[in-house]
């Protein structure tokens, strides 16, 4: 089991990766369509945007935190 700490880092591995498999897969289909090379050529692209998926997500993440919870209200006590 993963150290509790982690858990900011373990979310943003699987957001990055989940979010970066399904707009990299829409990016391919619409620019190259149904074609042979598909597989390949949606890895390629996935690759290329998880690498920046991953740190954009840990450094973005906290930011939108804090900018929801300032626009959102607080429960009442």
């Amino acid at each position: 089991m993963i150290p509790a700490r982690f858990a900011p880092f373990v979310f943003g591995f699987f957001l990055s990766m989940i979010m970066s498999t399904i707009i990299s897969g829409v990016s391919t289909i619409s620019a190259v369509g149904l074609s042979g090379d598909l597989p390949a050529t949606w890895f390629r692209a996935w690759y290329s945007s998880w690498i920046v998926a991953f740190p954009a997500v840990l450094i973005v993440a906290p930011i939108a935190r804090r900018i929801v919870g300032r626009l959102v209200a607080k429960p009442p006590a």
